[in-house]
């Protein structure tokens, strides 16, 4: 299956929050319509979707990166359960991988939620380690 892996607009929107809710990655105090309107101010040029050409266009991938100038992040990288397993997600990462090298990203961060050893998985075998660090937040604008 060959997927086509664009640039996200505006028009994907309901699509990629019903991929992230299919993935679970949305939460109570995230709003993802607000978490996409923040992305598309900010290097909109990373936030990237694949479609299944065959599937009438169907969104089946979605993700966000970004750079600030010292380290690079990716966020919200989702494939459609049925689709996991099948190559799209290193794909995914591989295209971000390359467009943050372009931009001089010297090193790439992601945080996976604990206790997701799947996921934990499939970044290990992409070459991602455990930087034994401790993330830590604080929300200055409540979404709720």
């Amino acid at each position: 299956m060959q997927y086509v892996i664009r640039q996200f607009t505006p028009d994907d929107t309901e699509a990629v929050v019903a991929l992230w809710e299919a993935c679970g990655l949305v939460r109570p105090w995230n709003d993802p319509r607000k978490d996409i309107a923040r992305k598309l101010s900010v290097q909109p040029e990373l936030f990237l979707v694949a479609t299944d050409p065959e599937g009438a266009d169907r969104l089946v991938a979605a993700g966000m990166a970004g750079f600030d100038g010292h380290r690079g992040w990716v966020n919200y990288l989702a494939v459609q359960p049925d689709l996991q397993g099948s190559g799209l997600g290193r794909t995914f990462m591989a295209e971000f991988e390359r467009l943050l090298a372009d931009m001089g990203c010297p090193k790439l961060n992601l945080q996976v939620r604990a206790g997701n050893e799947q996921v934990i998985g499939f970044y290990e075998a992409l070459g991602y380690a455990d930087d034994h660090t401790v993330s830590m937040g604080k929300r200055l604008i409540p979404d709720a």
